[in-house]
C-alpha cells in the first residue's frame, strides 16, 4: 500500500469524503445509472452537515485513509435499526488509488473498531451491477444472504446483501 495512513475523521473532512464519493460513485456506477442520477444519490446520501454529524459521533466508524495532505479514501459504519446489527454504510477510494490495498486497509480498519465494540457480525449492500464491490466484499470473506430488488433516485437495481462474522 502507498504510503497511506489512516485515521478518524473529523467534521472538516466531511466536503473531501463527498468528493471522494462522487468519484468513485462515477467510477463505479455511471456505466449502468446515468450521470443525473449518480449526482442525485451523492446530493442525498452525502450531505455536508450528516457526514460532519458522522464525524463526530462515538456511537459510528467513520475513517478516511490520507496520503500526501490529501484524503484517499473512506469507510463507515453504524448501528443498523435491529438491535445489535451493525452495518457498513460505505467504502469508497478514489479510482486513481483502485488496486493498491487502501479499501482492505479501511476494511480492516472498520473491522478492528467493530470488534473492540463486541460486535460479532456486520451487514452491507452493493448493487449487483457494481463488479468491482461484488468482487471486493467476496474475496474479504462476506457470504451473500440476499439479493433483491431495490429503488435508487426513482431507478430499480438490484442488490446483493452481505454478512461477515467475526
Amino acid at each position: 500500500m502507498p504510503d497511506v495512513r489512516l485515521r478518524s475523521a473529523k467534521p472538516a473532512d466531511a466536503l473531501t469524503i463527498e468528493r471522494v464519493a462522487r468519484e468513485s460513485w462515477h467510477a463505479a456506477y455511471d456505466d449502468f445509472l446515468s450521470e443525473g442520477t449518480v449526482n442525485e444519490v451523492v446530493d442525498e446520501w452525502y450531505d455536508l452537515d450528516g457526514l460532519r454529524d458522522a464525524a463526530g459521533d462515538d456511537e459510528q466508524a467513520l475513517i478516511v485513509a490520507t496520503g500526501s495532505n490529501d484524503v484517499r479514501g473512506f469507510a463507515h459504519a453504524a448501528p443498523g435499526p435491529e438491535r445489535g446489527a451493525w452495518h457498513l454504510l460505505r467504502i469508497y477510494v478514489v479510482p486513481d488509488y483502485w488496486h493498491e490495498g487502501i479499501g482492505t486497509a479501511l476494511l480492516e480498519r472498520i473491522e478492528d473498531d467493530l470488534e473492540a465494540r463486541g460486535v460479532p457480525a456486520y451487514e452491507l449492500a452493493v448493487l449487483a451491477a457494481n463488479d468491482i464491490g461484488v468482487s471486493f466484499y467476496e474475496s474479504h470473506g462476506f457470504e451473500r444472504f440476499e439479493t433483491e430488488k431495490a429503488e435508487l433516485a426513482g431507478v430499480e437495481v438490484t442488490q446483493h446483501r452481505y454478512r461477515k462474522e467475526f
